[in-house]
């Protein structure tokens, strides 16, 4: 145990690649991370340089293909997401794991009310119905 508190996340080795019809884009390599419980974290970095792809992962939606996830591991809580599947990770997003992405112009849908979409996102990870 760190003298933070428990380990929340913990990226190790991480490797992601994107192929492209251009090439292979090497978008990590050999990433580590450790978040602890009840700390505040910031992950800052220039244009391109791996933020949104770690989040990304993290969550695992990441579209597979052009990425490839090539070698490491995610840990949330002492459990290996990667080796999760799509219908666990349903259950983690949302309801243990979210992100705000950079953009919210295309994150909501002009057409409904936040609170409309904050809804749908409610029913979808809480098991909610209408």
């Amino acid at each position: 145990m760190s003298t933070q508190g428990e380990t929340l996340l913990k990226i190790r080795n991480l490797k992601i690649n994107f192929y492209t019809y251009e090439g292979v884009v090497k978008a990590l390599e050999d990433t580590n991370l450790d978040i602890y419980e009840k700390e505040t974290f910031g992950l800052i970095g220039e244009t391109g340089c791996g933020k949104s792809v770690t989040a990304l992962s993290v969550m695992r939606l990441l579209p597979e293909p052009p990425a490839r996830i090539e070698n490491g591991e995610i840990y949330f809580k002492n459990v290996n997401l990667l080796e999760k599947t799509e219908k666990e990770m349903q259950r983690v997003r949302g309801n243990e794991i979210s992100m705000i992405f950079q953009e919210p112009m295309t994150a909501l849908n002009p057409v409904f009310t936040v609170g409309e979409q904050i809804a749908e996102v409610l029913m979808l990870h809480e098991d909610f119905s209408d």
